[in-house]
């Protein structure tokens, strides 16, 4: 059986401070170290994360996601979410991160409104 894998393809700062971050594969319990490991380097005043590549997100994802968001928000930089599936919505919805983290319909506008 072939292991989960996550991929990010880390963009470069727009100009205003923004990076986008396109994640592919699954934000789970085997993936989410690698991902905070990664993600927590980023030194982008804000970072927007494209989660239409985001095949499968559990429990523990919501986790990295929520641990990401707070440490950046203590570091004084913000943190939103674009292009989510259907499944990432469910699951954000249920646990009620949907009222933390900003989210946004797609890169366009997360981008956008930061502008």
């Amino acid at each position: 059986m072939e292991s989960p894998r996550l991929q990010l393809q880390q963009g470069k700062d727009n100009g205003n401070g923004t990076v986008a971050t396109r994640l592919d594969g699954k934000l789970s319990l085997e993936t989410v170290n690698a991902f905070l490991q990664t993600m927590r380097k980023e030194q982008a005043k804000h970072l927007v994360l494209n989660m239409s590549g985001v095949a499968f997100l559990d429990s523990s994802g919501v986790g990295a996601l929520v641990s990401l968001f707070v440490t950046r928000k203590h570091a004084g930089k913000t943190m939103a979410l674009a292009s989510l599936t259907k499944q990432a919505i469910a699951v954000l919805q249920v646990s009620g991160i949907l009222k933390l983290i900003p989210t946004y319909p797609t890169m366009e506008a997360a981008v956008s409104e930061r502008e």
